[in-house]
Order: C-alpha cells, then structure tokens, then sequence
C-alpha cells in the first residue's frame, strides 16, 4: 500500500505543543487565556488575532519545528510499515508561514532533518503548500492517508481511506472513509485490516 502520512498532529503531537506554549506565551505577555479544544488553529483554539498567532509562531515555530518528539512509537511502526512493503509518503501543509525571519526559506530543510534525526523513513516527503492534500494524493496513488485536520479528513475522505489520528479537534469528524486511531499500533492494527479485506 501506499501510505501518506501527515507530519503535524500525526507524527507530532501538535496539540500537546499548541496548549503548552500558547498558555506560556498567554502568560508571558498578559494574554487573557480563553482556549476552546475544539478549535483546529491557534488563532480559535486561543481566540489571538492573527498578529498574536503570528507573534507566537515567531517565537516558537522553529523550536516546534526542530525539537519536537515524535509520537509513541511512530518511528517504530513506520519502519515496520516500509518492512513490510508499504511505501510511506510524507505528506505536510508546513510552509513559512510564521518563520522568523532569519529562518525564512529554511522550512523544508529543517523539516528533512527533523525527520531524519527521528529515523522516519520515507519514499518521498511532498509539501503540500501550494496544492491541496488531496491532489497529492491522487497524484502519488495514496491508498490510506493518516491526518488530523478535519478540513483535510473531510475533503480526502471524498475520495481515499483516511484515518483519523485522534485529537479534541476533529472529535466529531466521521464519515464513510474514516477510521480513527488513537495511537500508532492502533493504526498498525487497523493498516495490517485493511490489508486483508
């Protein structure tokens, strides 16, 4: 199968990373903290203007980016997953947007060396900036794309198996091609059934 993996929220726990530094930044320059989980971007999630938004990304964008831990077992299951045949496409919206200045233009080298550090492997790593998830997908003959964002869940969903990697924001996303997971042997599990059927 070919498997297209989301990097944010999926191989990252982008919503830990968003509460944790949203509500120290709130803190840090006497934001009112006014969080709604169920909100997918900063912006609603923390009810910020975008200047706000924009203003944390620069603070924290690329420590996000080049420090964060990967997801239990991801790195695990995914080298299992290229083991055992499948070919695995990262398949991300970063772009640079929120990049500090001095890093802007560096988003898809520090994301190469992010992945790199964390052993993901990969056939094929596609920024999906300029073209929307789906037509990626079509394009690299995904058979199951692993996502968190619902407008990206809904949207895939139309016409590829999705699962659904579980968060507080996409809790109430369901549908025909979506199948959620909770962590990364669970979406093991779930691939290894899809195989079968």
């Amino acid at each position: 199968m070919n498997i297209g993996i989301d990097i944010d929220g999926v191989l990252t726990n982008f919503e830990r990373v968003m509460i944790d530094y949203g509500t120290k930044m709130s803190v840090e320059e006497n934001w009112p903290i006014n969080l709604n989980l169920n909100k997918y971007t900063e912006v609603k999630a923390f009810n910020w203007t975008d200047e706000q938004a924009e203003k944390f990304w620069n603070r924290y964008l690329v420590k996000y980016v080049t420090e964060s831990d990967t997801r239990a077992f991801a790195p695990e299951i995914i080298k299992k997953l290229h083991k055992e045949g499948h070919k695995i496409y990262i398949i991300t919206a970063r772009d640079e947007t929120g990049m500090p200045p001095e890093y802007y233009g560096r988003m898809q080298e520090l994301t190469k060396a992010w992945l790199e550090k964390n052993n993901i492997q990969y056939e094929k790593l596609i920024f999906a900036s300029n073209k929307a998830k789906l037509e990626q997908c079509i394009e690299n003959q995904i058979d199951v794309m692993i996502e968190d964002c619902p407008g990206n869940i809904l949207e895939i969903a139309n016409k590829i198996k999705v699962i659904k990697f579980d968060c507080q924001y996409n809790k109430e996303i369901k549908g025909e091609n979506v199948t959620t997971a909770y962590s990364w042997y669970h979406i093991y599990d779930i691939i290894n059934k899809m195989k079968e059927e």
